[in-house]
């Protein structure tokens, strides 16, 4: 059974619409450990509390929200005068146009939802779009104001629906060269060929179910030892040398992928694994595949 929309409205594609309903298809709280801040003596939760300087603590609902035009100087705007703001996209989602998947950096994605017809009589235009989509094998651009501020979205058609994915805002986004400079090194080919063998053994299919928050796991254990009284279990993240020639840590690496996957490395539960045995020559021994020819040097990115 579906959740509480967060939002609902009309889809538009030209002259054509239907109602809709919006869902958030992501939950940033789930399983996840949380923390209260209470006092270090008293142990009670502490509340937060508003303070004016000329009249101390206020109440919340004495507050209202002000625009800063100068310094020191706002203007008040109402909950009512905001909610009499009204653009075509307050109600509607209009579509713009349509792009390809690859158009959009994924720099751009913010929140996603999910985009459902809102009853029975929706669904035959409803399918009508999302088929045709389907079909043409493209995302539509349209704008829609959430949570105060109109919003450009890419829709994508999913099955029974569509994913809906707000886009910052070009203004919000930092070029590269803001935190990025040239590199200016030299790669030699022996160097190069073996990050790309660690690359190959390495090949994955994501597949986020298989992920575990290590750190969550860590905490959990903590609070679990200081309910139960014992002494507190603290994880450290374990010690590692210091890598001193790369050549020698590449070499390392490769030897250590060809190796096969230690049990806690599988599948969480899986049943039956047994302990890996090691294989291969010894850590620090120079492997066949290394290339034995005089090193190149070539730029980086060249």
């Amino acid at each position: 059974m579906a959740g509480r929309a967060s939002w609902k409205g009309y889809l538009k594609l030209s002259l054509v619409s239907c109602p809709v309903k919006l869902y958030p298809a992501t939950s940033s709280s789930a399983g996840k450990v949380s923390f209260n801040l209470l006092h270090k003596d008293t142990l009670n939760r502490v509340q937060q509390r508003y303070h004016d300087p000329e009249l101390g603590e206020v109440d919340r609902a004495d507050l209202v929200k002000g625009y800063q035009f100068e310094k020191d100087r706002y203007v008040v705007v109402s909950n009512d005068e905001l909610e009499a703001i009204e653009i075509d996209s307050s109600k509607a989602i209009d579509i713009d146009g349509f792009v390809e998947t690859s158009d959009i950096d994924p720099i751009y994605f913010d929140a996603t939802y999910y985009l459902a017809p809102d009853g029975p009589i929706a669904e035959e235009t409803f399918a009508v779009v999302l088929e045709a989509m389907k079909q043409e094998k493209k995302i539509a651009i349209a704008r829609v104001v959430l949570s105060g501020r109109e919003r450009q979205v890419a829709i994508e058609p999913i099955e029974n629906g569509f994913r809906l994915i707000t886009l910052r805002s070009a203004r919000e986004i930092r070029e590269p060269a803001t935190a990025l400079e040239p590199l200016k090194v030299k790669l030699s080919d022996d160097m190069l060929g073996m990050a790309e063998m660690i690359i190959r053994q390495k090949e994955m299919k994501f597949d986020p179910a298989h992920f575990e928050d290590r750190y969550e796991v860590a905490l959990m254990d903590l609070v679990k030892s200081k309910i139960s009284g014992g002494q507190p279990v603290i994880a450290k993240a374990p010690e590692r040398g210091n890598v001193v020639n790369l050549m020698d840590a590449l070499r390392r690496s490769i030897e250590q992928e060809r190796r096969p996957p230690a049990p806690s490395l599988g599948k969480a539960g899986e049943a039956g694994a047994k302990p890996a045995k090691a294989t291969g020559a010894k850590a620090g021994a120079k492997v066949a595949a290394a290339p034995t020819t005089p090193s190149k040097k070539r730029k980086a990115g060249g």
